[in-house]
């Protein structure tokens, strides 16, 4: 059996780029299923501990995604 972290499927969305962060999530675990897409306030300190199965979504102070979702 193959592992997620073997076959992400898909693994980044620069299309999301711009967008309302929820919209981005919602987006994000329709593609992947796989995937649980977090949204987090650009500047904020997290564990630099890669995670094969989460999209962090970081937005800024309105909500719009200001980096590539992409695996990790």
């Amino acid at each position: 059996m193959t592992s997620i972290c073997e076959d992400p499927g898909k693994s980044s969305w620069p299309e999301l780029m711009g967008t309302k962060g929820e919209y981005a999530k919602e987006v994000i675990e329709r593609e992947n299923p796989k995937m649980k897409a977090v949204i987090i306030l650009d500047g904020t300190a997290v564990p630099e501990i890669f995670i094969c199965s989460r999209v962090y979504v970081w937005v800024n102070d309105c909500g719009v995604v200001v980096q590539i979702p992409i695996i990790g």
